[in-house]
């Protein structure tokens, strides 16, 4: 059993239910679906385990599965992990609901996760409970609406907001 492998049983192991099915990718990353209530564990876990030190969040993403079959919820958040030291990989994810598509924020697990949050809300419109400054980072702040959602329409008017220069 491999490092990731390792760290993956462990994860299991202490979550117990929050632990769903694990995938291998490519036969490099293994992937783990986590219910959103327990992805603060779950990353400290991974974050913390003597066999894998995944000390590096290095992205934070989402999907719109709107239309698609089977997938129980609308929209998944995907954490991509790195280990610096050891060279190896892991990636969680989290199904949320369209209705309220929210998760706590990892930015006290992993610190880079504050902008890739703040890029998810913008762009998806997830929420990140206890983000301590979750506004857009891509688009301007009269905005209507988040332009990765695939019901976002894809013509319509979008009025340009200048900021002045000062």
């Amino acid at each position: 059993m491999g490092v990731v492998e390792n760290c993956i049983e462990e994860l299991k192991k202490q979550l117990g239910e929050s632990a769903g099915e694990v995938a291998p990718a490519l036969d490099e990353v293994l992937t783990i679906n986590i219910k959103p209530t327990a992805i603060i564990d779950a990353l400290e876990i991974m974050r913390d385990h003597p066999n894998g030190a995944f000390d590096m969040l290095t992205d934070l993403t989402a999907i719109d599965w709107l239309n698609y079959p089977d997938t129980g919820a609308r929209f998944e958040v995907v954490y991509l992990l790195s280990s610096t030291t050891a060279n190896h990989r892991a990636r969680i994810k989290c199904r949320l609901s369209e209705t309220d598509p929210r998760i706590n924020s990892a930015t006290a697990v992993y610190k880079t996760a504050e902008w890739l949050e703040r890029e998810v809300w913008d762009l998806f419109g997830i929420k990140f409970d206890g983000h301590p400054d979750l506004r857009r980072i891509m688009l301007y702040e009269e905005f209507e609406g988040h332009p990765l959602r695939k019901d976002f329409p894809k013509r319509g008017y979008h009025p340009v907001e200048r900021t002045p220069h000062t």
